[in-house]
């Protein structure tokens, strides 16, 4: 069974490095439907895994200049604090308790959910912003607090949406962002955000150290391997079985 870790890792390493998505919303529900890992623990090991994977990222994205700090401060002065806070709750509630394991399973799978409509929408959402004139100067800072505080809590619970969920969430509250700027910023958040989520549950006893290396010793090849595919790929066709997938295996765990 360790080889698969590895497999797997290169795998969902693969579809990262091509689409741009699909981390942890694809690896904490492999975890848990085909490993058979407890929820908290694909969860908190996860967590770790996107923080050292994506730290690669903002790097990269950090030379470039392509990180708008003031959002990504202010996406953190919500995340943060609701991640804490969540770590708190899971905490109080038994992290080891069958209810806090259905708990968890149930906002993964509305997590996968949201991140396949994010897929699917993102576009749409966009267009939306610009034609609607909802979002004025005075609104764009308290809503993305807003969304931080949301995201926060989604991903301390599910290991899910600091993504997709987040790119989205920055297209439609800066719609005249460049791409390249939003995809640089959402990484840029995620890191911390799933940093602190990552050492929240190490706290809790919910980090598997042996499956994070092998996960690790996969995806780190997978990513390089699929960023050089990706240009060669239809990205249209790739991102919509993405988000099928997604919504088979958010549908499960829900339902």
């Amino acid at each position: 069974m360790d080889w698969l870790y590895p497999l797997s890792g290169l795998i969902v390493g693969l579809i990262v490095g091509i689409t741009g998505v699909g981390g942890g919303s694809l690896m904490t529900p492999l975890l848990v439907l085909l490993f058979g890992i407890q929820p908290a623990v694909a969860v908190g090991t996860d967590l770790l895994y996107a923080a050292l994977t994506k730290s690669v990222g903002i790097a990269a994205h950090g030379r470039r200049g392509n990180v708008d700090w003031k959002t990504v401060g202010l996406l953190a002065a919500g995340s943060l604090p609701a991640s804490l806070v969540t770590t708190f709750t899971l905490h109080k509630l038994n992290i080891d308790a069958t209810h806090t394991a259905i708990l968890i399973k149930t906002t993964l799978g509305v997590a996968l959910l949201l991140t396949a409509a994010a897929i699917v929408f993102r576009g749409r959402l966009t267009r939306l912003s610009i034609e609607s004139g909802w979002i004025k100067p005075h609104r764009v800072a308290p809503a993305t607090i807003v969304v931080g505080i949301l995201l926060g809590a989604m991903v301390t619970i599910s290991s899910v949406g600091a993504g997709a969920v987040g790119v989205a969430a920055l297209f439609f509250l800066y719609p005249n962002m460049p791409v390249v700027r939003i995809v640089g910023t959402d990484i840029a958040h995620a890191v911390p955000l799933t940093l602190i989520a990552g050492l929240g549950h190490a706290s809790l006893g919910t980090v598997d150290y042996a499956l994070l290396g092998s996960l690790l010793i996969g995806s780190v090849p997978g990513i390089w391997i699929g960023s050089h595919l990706g240009a060669r790929l239809p990205e249209y066709w790739l991102r919509s079985a993405l988000a099928i997938m997604l919504i088979l295996i958010g549908g499960k765990l829900v339902f």
